[in-house]
Parts: C-alpha cells; sequence; structure tokens
C-alpha cells in the first residue's frame, strides 16, 4: 500500500499543494518563491528519500513568514496522512549531521502527540539572503503541530547560518526517514496503548 500524503491548503494570505510519498527516492520538486526555504525543503526530500512535491504562492510582498509557516503546516499534515495508522514503523529514530563546523543531532518519536524541543548556537546572523533565521524555529513547530510527532533538535556548535540550518534539515530528514521505515519484524503498532 503506497504511503503518500497530500495536502492543499488555501487561506487569505497563501495558497499550498504539499504531496510526499515515505517510499521514494528522494526526488523533490519545490517552489515558494524563498529560495533559501526552497533549497532546505530539497535537503528533507532528497536526505529522507521521500518524493517531495511542494507548490506553494504566497503574500510575499508582506514577508516570508505566511509563505513558510503555511507550506510548514501543510508539509506536517501530509506526512501525518501519508503514515496512515503507524502499523509496522520504527517509531523512533535519531540521527547527527555535520556540516563542515555545525552539527545537528536530531530525535523523533512518530507519537501522535506534538512537542517540539529546540536549542540552536546564539548570535546566529539574522538572515540567509531574504530567509529569517528566526523561521527555523517556527517551521519545525508548524511542522510537529501537524505531523503530530515529537522532535528534538540541538545545534551544539556551528558558527555559518547557512550551516546551522542546513545540518538541522538533513538531520531531520534522516531521523524521520529511520522513523517511518517498515521493520519487518514489527507485525502491528509500535505501542503498548494499540494507536499511535
Amino acid at each position: 500500500m503506497a504511503r503518500v500524503g497530500r495536502v492543499e491548503r488555501s487561506t487569505k494570505e497563501t495558497s499550498v499543494l504539499v504531496e510526499i510519498n515515505l517510499d521514494g527516492t528522494g526526488k523533490a520538486d519545490v517552489s515558494t518563491g524563498v529560495g533559501f526555504y526552497d533549497h532546505m525543503l530539497d535537503q528533507l526530500g532528497r536526505h529522507g528519500l521521500f518524493d517531495l512535491s511542494v507548490k506553494t504562492e504566497g503574500d510575499l510582498h508582506i514577508d516570508s513568514h505566511h509563505t513558510i509557516e503555511d507550506t510548514s503546516l501543510a508539509l506536517g499534515a501530509a506526512f501525518k496522512q501519508a503514515l496512515g495508522d503507524k502499523s509496522g514503523i520504527v517509531r523512533f529514530a535519531n540521527a547527527s549531521v555535520p556540516l563542515d563546523e555545525s552539527l545537528a543531532q536530531v530525535t523523533v518519536d512518530l507519537s501522535g502527540r506534538p512537542y517540539l524541543v529546540h536549542s540552536e548556537p546564539e548570535g546566529m546572523a539574522p538572515m540567509i539572503g531574504e530567509y529569517d533565521t528566526t523561521m527555523t524555529r517556527h517551521i519545525l513547530e508548524s511542522f510537529v503541530a501537524q505531523a503530530q510527532v515529537a522532535l528534538h533538535v540541538h545545534v551544539p556548535y556551528g558558527r555559518n547560518a547557512h550551516h546551522i540550518v542546513e545540518c538541522q534539515f538533513k538531520a531531520l530528514a534522516r531521523a524521520l526517514r529511520y522513523a517511518s521505515e517498515i521493520d519487518p519484524r514489527q507485525s502491528g503498532i509500535p505501542s503498548t496503548k494499540g494507536a499511535l
């Protein structure tokens, strides 16, 4: 059975379409109008081995906040949809990914309960091109709220803002990939409650 999710979200501020295949090959086709965010979503697809299509049109004449937030909400909802009832998944996973001087450590539980713990170095440059670096935490908050996962993201060190943000997305991709994989030894839902 295909593990795919498709979510459309339309407001007065944005129009978003997200499609994800958890069992893909890492093909990403992303267009949000925010170049660096597109680059990060491409990393998510590529390193998660998710086939990911994202098409967003937003009120960028105001700023990128609505576009990034609504895309992240739709991505989280599509990811949850693709997981289905979570039968047979690994559920827990972690990944550490370096990018030159920066390191990101990500741990995820596909628990059905949204929770985010996020830390990154202070004093990071406020902008990467037109991308506000404070949006990284908000992206994760929005994703977690809709995907209903517990996510811990820690960047113990790093200097370059691009590297600090990018290693987080790569580590997130790997952790989500490992947690959502099917465990051949797991016949049902990996919870004593019988539901996630």
